[in-house]
């Protein structure tokens, strides 16, 4: 398959990993395990990689081994709301709250546009989400009063040894209202912890990739299911926040039916049996390497994303197709009843619009033995 041609083939039902995939929470999540990865003395930067696209409870059981079982649920919805606090705080809590936009579950959140879910075109340091800075800040009307707010929230040793210069820091004319709203945070700082204070400094909203909606509108209710490595908290709590309904089948990592997670192809030959179809008869969309590998070994077709990892880090994982991001997927539904089917067509990164044709080249085939799906209909020139 060269990068000028469009592949055709036919399948029953879509099953999509959730984050990295149909969202990007990966700020939030990648501050929640550096907040992990703090507290328990390890380096930030290698708690994260090790934990992305694995669920929390197989993290924290490896990372916090002294959790009893009966303690685990517990454990796991904790973290997960601080994922959604990491997500929610600047726009509650920190400089957002004061632009007029609130977040509030279940709120749509804007698209990210197709250059910023490019891996390369966001953070290149992982562990980089975890301490924010004022370079990631959003443009605010008064620099000079937001780099005063921010040396307030910043985490740093220099600026708890030094807390005397900070007894009255905010002095700015003409923004009283402003400066009285983070007055009083700063006041009650006493009732909120430090990463509490860090997390409202940056903006690590969920948002929805690049062509998700297109696609996920064009699938017919009952033809596709999500199953991710979050349990239902973050879950059903990422999709709400960018206007997507949880289908009807959405496996989540705290579903008890489930002996093991993803890289094991469990999730998804549950979501499949669950949707009434064969997982082999079915379409896998992933991002991460031990998604890409659990919809591999369901026997799926499998169409991953290089949308939270470069190409490099997935394109020896089996899957049958690589693509930027949703933009190059189209989904037709064609018959009716029994023999209703949809049709998949894989656009070259070359006939999507003027934006991305600079963009890196379409998937060469992979060298997985099911690398030729089994439902390829057609390849087109």
């Amino acid at each position: 398959m060269s990068s000028n041609t469009v592949s055709t083939f036919y399948a029953d039902a879509v099953l999509f990993d959730m984050d990295g995939t149909l969202t990007d929470s990966i700020s939030a999540v990648e501050a929640a395990w550096g907040k992990v990865a703090t507290d328990i003395g390890q380096d930030p930067a290698y708690v994260i990689a090790a934990t992305h696209g694995k669920r929390a409870v197989d993290n924290l059981s490896q990372f916090k081994p002294h959790i009893k079982h009966h303690e685990m649920d517990r454990e796991v919805q904790s973290f997960e709301e601080s994922i959604l606090f990491f997500a929610d705080a600047y726009n509650k809590h920190g400089p957002g709250s004061l632009q007029n936009s609130p977040v509030v579950s279940g709120a749509t959140t804007p698209a990210l546009s197709p250059s910023s879910s490019n891996p390369a075109s966001r953070a290149s340091s992982r562990a980089s989400s975890f301490v924010g800075t004022l370079a990631q800040l959003t443009p605010f009307r008064r620099p000079s009063f937001l780099h005063r707010v921010s040396s307030l929230l910043t985490i740093s040793p220099a600026i708890r040894e030094n807390e005397d210069a900070l007894e009255n820091p905010i002095s700015e004319e003409g923004c009283d209202e402003i400066t009285d709203d983070w007055k009083t945070m700063v006041q009650k700082k006493h009732q909120l912890e430090a990463w509490q204070l860090e997390a409202a400094a940056v903006d690590r909203s969920v948002r929805i990739l690049p062509g998700v909606k297109r696609v996920m509108d064009s699938i017919p209710k009952g033809r596709y299911a999500v199953a991710t490595s979050g349990a239902k908290t973050y879950a059903y709590g990422c999709m709400t926040r960018v206007g997507i309904t949880p289908p009807e089948v959405t496996i989540t990592a705290d579903d008890k039916r489930l002996k093991a997670g993803k890289p094991a192809p469990d999730p998804f030959l549950l979501a499949a049996k669950e949707l009434g179809f064969d997982a082999a008869r079915c379409v896998v969309f992933e991002d991460s390497p031990s998604g890409i590998r659990a919809g591999v070994a369901s026997g799926a077709t499998v169409i991953a994303v290089c949308t939270s990892h470069e190409r490099s880090k997935i394109e020896h994982c089996g899957a049958h197709y690589i693509v930027e991001n949703m933009e190059q997927i189209d989904i037709i539904p064609e018959g009716e009843g029994a023999h209703a089917r949809l049709r998949f067509v894989v656009k070259p990164q070359s006939q999507l619009p003027a934006p991305h044709q600079h963009a890196a080249p379409a998937q060469q085939p992979s060298a997985h033995p099911l690398a030729a799906p089994p439902m390829t209909a057609s390849i087109a020139a």
